[in-house]
């Protein structure tokens, strides 16, 4: 008796029925656009002077890698996205793009941004955008997803890491500044994530995805909500003290992470109806402007700096 393999990706010819709209829905436009922003900081802070033509270079590359994984993350989730509500919308569920399409198309820009920027910038941020890639597609999508509830914990590293290739592409080395970018997102993942997975368990209950609420219960997730915030508020704030990020920034990080924190006990002590709804929702809708606003603060330091000679 043979087996079928539902991640198998289906070759087979036909005639497409994609549009512009569904290409670029592959690319997960709302997650390229938290990419772009994030990595545009790393880049902008590095101490280095980058010609424009690189810079843009640098982040279109960035946006592009990001959209491959988006692409070829779609391609192998198709059967799960079509089981859950927010996903059932998405090109493939919806037949307009076959799998075999997906994955060729996210293939070519992962491709194409990696050599693009290796060899028009530099191999150091070339390397660590192809592992970038890969450990959204590969370690995070194929592996984690589906077997472990800390998929969000180990898989928050390829969203943590575009700051870090930014930063790279400006000054071909690491330092500690991205390296308190990369550490600031990977904690801020879990509790933003956790908290669309608690008033979206069912959703990832019915489509077999192991995340914590499922697996571990929603009291225990609110629970780790709580303690990844905690050390995610005093991550944030310590670049301040330590010099490397200025006032502007510590003083946005501990009223913002103030907010999160009590966000987050709010989500922690409401364990039922509708007030827990609205605590995990809120939470998750702050979670946004929090990482927002602590990344706005670190380039508005950077413009102030690059003014104030000239005002002065």
């Amino acid at each position: 008796m043979s087996v079928v393999d539902h991640n198998a990706i289906d070759l087979s010819p036909r005639i497409s029925e994609a549009e512009v709209g569904d290409y670029i829905a592959l690319l997960k436009p709302r997650v390229m656009s938290l990419v772009i922003f994030t990595a545009l900081v790393g880049l902008m802070i590095a101490p280095v002077h980058v010609h424009p033509v690189l810079a843009f270079t640098s982040i279109l590359c960035i946006a592009v890698g990001a959209g491959a994984s988006g692409a070829l993350n779609m391609a192998y989730e198709h059967d799960i996205d079509a089981l859950m509500t927010r996903t059932a919308n998405r090109p493939i569920p919806r037949g307009k793009i076959t799998q075999g399409e997906a994955a060729a198309f996210g293939i070519t820009l992962a491709f194409f941004s990696v050599m693009t920027l290796g060899i028009l910038v530099n191999w150091v941020a070339g390397a660590l955008l192809a592992f970038t890639i890969f450990f959204y597609a590969v370690v995070y999508t194929i592996w984690l997803k589906r077997w472990t509830a800390q998929n969000i914990v180990i898989g928050g590293a390829a969203g943590a890491l575009p700051p870090v290739v930014a930063w790279a592409a400006a000054t071909g080395s690491l330092s500690v500044e991205p390296l308190l970018l990369f550490l600031i997102i990977f904690f801020w993942t879990p509790p933003h994530f956790w908290a669309l997975a608690l008033f979206r368990s069912d959703d990832y209950a019915r489509a077999g995805v192991p995340m914590l609420p499922v697996v571990a219960g929603p009291d225990a997730t609110r629970l780790q909500i709580l303690l990844y915030t905690i050390v995610l508020v005093a991550i944030a704030l310590a670049p301040w003290p330590l010099g490397y990020f200025g006032a502007a920034y510590g003083v946005t990080s501990l009223v913002l992470g103030a907010g999160m924190l009590w966000l987050s006990i709010n989500v922690y002590r409401h364990r039922e109806g509708i007030e827990a709804s609205r605590a995990t929702r809120r939470l998750f809708a702050f979670s946004i402007l929090y990482l927002f606003a602590l990344f706005a603060v670190l380039l508005l330091e950077v413009v102030v700096r690059a003014i104030a000679p000239m005002v002065w």
